[in-house]
C-alpha cells in the first residue's frame, strides 16, 4: 500500500482519497486477472 500512495502521491492525487479507494480499486483488478486467467487453458 506504501507504494501505491506515494505512486498517487506522485501523480498529484491526495494520499487521503487514494488510501479510501486503494482496497476497491485491488478487488476489480483481482476479479478482471482472475476473470482472464479463466479464459486461458492451461500450458501443460
Amino acid at each position: 500500500m506504501g507504494e501505491a500512495l506515494a505512486m498517487a502521491q506522485a501523480l498529484g492525487v491526495n494520499t487521503l482519497i487514494a488510501a479510501e479507494l486503494l482496497p476497491e480499486i485491488e478487488a476489480v483488478m483481482v476479479r478482471k486477472v482472475n476473470e482472464q486467467m479463466g479464459d486461458v487453458s492451461p500450458a501443460f
